[in-house]
């Protein structure tokens, strides 16, 4: 079984061997609150209640075929921690990934690591987890009943075994774990005034940290005994389901954003601060970046249409005149990073709303070969077919505009789940050998689009004007 610890709601799913799904269940969370801009929490204490009754649901529908579960994991965003006691419970509200007060926190840690930044190519940011928590030793939220700082999917983990255990490698990466040297960066934290004491162990995602305990299984439905294996962070996870898991692969995940993941032999380190890169269970690298353009602008610009309706009109009238770089709000972090960043439009006519839409079906394939392009020029180039998940890849119409655009295949995943992903980090050690082998049996099936040969020559022109733009408004600086 897998399980998703995404903000609006924890999502389980009971998967074979095969990656056949045998049943899946979901229990809505309480709605983030923001007393102040900028802050951004949950009640952390309504995760593990809501994990319970979604895992029940789910055994309940699997009946007899429930007790033959070997394997749990766990999987939710990065960058929401919480302080725990010594039973690994919530003793306050979790910071969510979207809190952006701790910025003072993360230039500090910043100028204490910068060393190590430099080495890894990452560059603290305030939704990072290891500034959140130095803000929350500084104001007193982490109070004397802790007895650990933690990840989100920590909490879940140490209610299925009835205790605090590590975490894994890919949600601690931006709490201050060094993935290259293998330990925390103590002169970040210590910067911070985040005491040793708080911090996990940390292993692998995929190790086997435990077993569900009696009270756990009497809760969930569980099997007492079955194994509890480390997970991910969602993206990573969705990545494993997409079939992206070996060196050479890589997935576009087009949803409210574009996130670009793949897999890579070494470490991936841009100056630039546009690509990080996650360690990879096997110790491989999960070089990517995630762009602040995606669906979201569907949303902005074309709120209440019919979006299927403007597919099919899209396809029919063909390349776009105008050109544009549909991002919605201010500030750009890959592929290149430009926090003045603000969305534009060329040429076309503002009346012609087809033509618009159009347009921002390619101005988000654009920024998605830009960013391939720029992970080649750094060393991590895709090899054969991209898969491609998240919501918006169930519209065919955008999936050729992004083969055409890129000029390679598409392989359309849209059941490529985080909690899918988790059940292969779950089958790792247990139903197979290691993840990679878990993934290529258990990913998720697609449907491979190829491009649009007629109308590469225009989407080429148009992307050359994309760049060109980008250029003029000292935005594109290539790499190093």
């Amino acid at each position: 079984m897998g399980v998703d610890l995404a903000t609006a709601d924890v999502r389980v799913v009971a998967a074979a061997a095969d990656g056949r799904v045998h049943g899946q269940a979901s229990v809505p969370l309480p709605p983030p609150r923001s007393a102040r801009p900028g802050e951004v929490e949950q009640d952390a204490a309504a995760w593990w209640p809501a994990t319970v009754a979604a895992l029940r649901r789910l055994a309940d529908g699997l009946g007899d075929a429930g007790a033959s579960v070997v394997a749990v994991s766990v999987c939710a965003t990065s960058g929401t921690v919480v302080a725990v006691d010594d039973r690994g419970a919530p003793v306050g509200p979790a910071l969510t990934y979207a809190d952006q007060r701790a910025g003072a926190e993360a230039d500090r840690a910043q100028d204490a690591g910068a060393e190590r930044w430099g080495r890894l190519g990452l560059r603290v940011q305030p939704s990072f987890g290891l500034a959140k928590w130095g803000w929350m030793v500084r104001h007193g939220a982490v109070p004397a009943a802790a007895a650990r700082v933690a990840h989100a999917s920590d909490v879940v983990v140490s209610g299925l075994v009835g205790g605090l255990v590590a975490t894994d490698w890919s949600s601690a990466l931006k709490s201050g774990w060094d993935p290259l040297a293998g330990e925390w960066a103590a002169e970040a934290l210590d910067a911070l005034g985040v005491p040793g004491r708080l911090l996990p162990d940390v292993r692998p995602p995929g190790t086997a940290v435990g077993r569900v305990g009696a009270e756990a299984a009497g809760a969930t439905g569980l099997p007492a005994g079955c194994e509890v294996r480390l997970g991910m962070t969602d993206a990573c996870a969705s990545q494993l389901a997409a079939g992206a898991a070996v060196p050479g692969r890589f997935v576009s995940v087009l949803g409210t954003t574009l996130v670009l993941k793949g897999v890579s032999r070494e470490l991936v380190a841009d100056p630039g601060g546009a690509v990080y890169s996650h360690r990879h269970p096997l110790g491989w690298w999960l070089p990517g970046g995630a762009s602040s353009t995606g669906g979201a602008a569907l949303g902005a610009g074309f709120a209440g249409r019919d979006l299927a309706a403007l597919d099919r009109e899209a396809a029919a009238a063909g390349p776009a005149r105008s050109v544009a770089y549909p991002l919605v709000g201010r500030g750009e972090r890959f592929p290149f990073v430009a926090p003045d960043a603000e969305g534009f439009v060329l040429g076309g006519d503002e009346g012609d709303a087809v033509d618009r839409y159009r347009a921002v079906l390619e101005g988000v394939a654009f920024v998605e070969r830009l960013g391939y392009e720029r992970l080649a020029g750094l060393g991590a180039a895709a090899d054969g077919p991209i898969s491609a998940s998240g919501a918006a890849s169930a519209s065919g119409v955008w999936n050729r505009i992004r083969a055409t655009a890129l000029g390679v295949p598409l392989v359309a995943k849209p059941g490529a789940s985080t909690a899918l992903g988790a059940c292969i980090l779950a089958a790792s050690g247990t139903l197979h050998p290691d993840v990679a082998v878990a993934a290529e049996a258990m990913g998720a099936p697609g449907e491979e689009v190829g491009p649009v040969d007629d109308e590469r020559e225009a989407l080429d022109r148009s992307y050359r004007r994309f760049l060109e733009a980008l250029g003029e408004r000292g935005w594109l600086v290539a790499p190093g």
